[in-house]
């Protein structure tokens, strides 16, 4: 009788883009396309650094767009340990507070793991373990838009407060890391990326793999 491991290495895809640019949808769209029984689903954002030893007036201070503030070698570990056929707990961020929880979100290894995050590949060791790399592109403005609302309603941010964060932080650190790091994508999916072609194109040619139990690599490292 056949097992997981008998399937070789699961598959990695990375969904990249910028703050606001559908990413999020985008990769929700693939799991619906494939079938969240066949896929291991790990955001970045999940993996923001412990700071509850930090006061709030500090917390506030912290440049979250930096790759620095995130905790990729934990994210690495975990990709690593999926691709062994071991299970994850990963961490549980609260943004209200700008810090982690004591909670962790259990995900059981798939024949696909899906990482997504506006920094994954910008991290060259992330980035090697990434089989097929797709970034979603918008316009600036309507990511702008998308940040705005989001952090106000999901958030409990200020109007005031999300745009001095963008100007400091989020539009230059984007132009710094996210931006050059699109020439690394396997694919480029323009604008409302998530109702683009292209997005049931790569879920057809994943779901086939899936079934078929073999795998392409990148070759854009």
């Amino acid at each position: 009788m056949s097992t997981q491991h008998d399937a070789g290495v699961p598959f990695t895809i990375g969904v990249a883009g910028g703050t606001g640019s559908g990413k999020t949808t985008a990769a929700m769209a693939i799991v619906e396309r494939v079938g969240s029984d066949k896929i291991a689903y790990l955001p970045h954002d999940a993996y923001y650094r412990e700071l509850n030893n930090l006061p709030p007036d500090k917390r506030a201070t912290v440049n979250f767009d930096h790759p620095d503030s995130l905790d990729t070698p934990l994210m690495i570990e975990h990709i690593k340990r999926l691709r062994n056929w071991e299970p994850v707990e990963i961490p549980v961020y609260d943004f209200t507070i700008d810090a982690r929880t004591d909670r962790t979100i259990h995900v059981d290894p798939q024949p696909i793991i899906l990482v997504e995050g506006i920094l994954i590949f910008a991290e060259p060791e992330l980035r090697s373990l990434l089989d097929f790399k797709i970034f979603v592109d918008t316009d600036s403005d309507i990511r702008f838009i998308r940040r705005l609302q989001r952090d106000i309603r999901e958030r409990g941010r200020s109007v005031e407060n999300v745009i001095e964060q963008y100007l400091r932080t989020v539009r230059p650190m984007h132009l710094e890391f996210v931006e050059p790091s699109r020439r690394y994508a396997d694919i480029i999916i323009p604008q409302m990326g998530f109702d683009h072609p292209a997005i049931d194109m790569v879920a057809d040619r994943v779901r086939a793999l899936a079934m078929r139990g073999t795998f392409p690599r990148s070759s854009r490292s």
